[in-house]
């Protein structure tokens, strides 16, 4: 049975990633696939298009991942993180990639792919010590600070756990204190 022919049944000839049926197409996903079923998906022209432009992403198209990030394939998984992980400065991904849990395999899958796309950033944030930090690091507050808006302090010593990198400000990071998510300033946490 050709990779097509499989996705299609799998799929129940529906975009694994937005469930449109029209103009669908394999996509193989990167850094290594092999062409099998298991390391592509079956998508529509639309998703293709912004996977692969990101300039001409449409944050609103992937609202679809609401749903697609709980596929069981790890293909679909791997796919739905990178686009969440891509547009989490829109701010409603971040909730989806708080709840989407990877396997460590399938997680190693989705960052690899992530940093080609990312690497032409080179952003890099660094804690108190020089440290580079990497979304889902965790790190340790080293100064109690008041946190505007929540009317709390968060305390000295307070372990931050799978931050988000704020891609845009090298000097900020993201994580939840006290079951808030809020931004911290990288000089005030050192990597753990």
């Amino acid at each position: 049975m050709s990779t097509e022919k499989e996705l299609q049944e799998r799929s129940e000839s529906k975009c694994e990633l937005c469930a449109a049926t029209d103009n669908l197409q394999v996509y193989e996903v990167p850094p290594t696939s092999d062409g099998s079923a298991d390391q592509s998906i079956l998508v529509c022209s639309t998703c293709h298009e912004q996977i692969e432009n990101p300039e001409k992403v449409d944050a609103n198209h992937w609202r679809c991942l609401n749903d697609s990030m709980w596929s069981t394939v790890p293909a679909v998984q791997v796919m739905a993180w990178r686009m969440l992980d891509r547009l989490k400065s829109e701010g409603w991904p971040q909730d989806l990639l708080d709840m989407l849990y990877l396997d460590d395999e399938t997680m190693a899958w989705a960052k690899a792919g992530a940093t080609e796309s990312q690497s032409e950033d080179s952003i890099k944030h660094l804690d108190s010590n020089g440290a580079v930090l990497n979304a889902g690091d965790s790190v340790v507050l080293i100064k109690d600070l008041n946190v505007k808006g929540a009317n709390f302090t968060a305390k000295r010593g307070t372990a931050v756990r799978n931050i988000s990198l704020v891609y845009d400000n090298p000097e900020q990071i993201e994580g939840r204190v006290n079951g808030q998510h809020i931004v911290i300033l990288t000089k005030y946490v050192k990597k753990s």
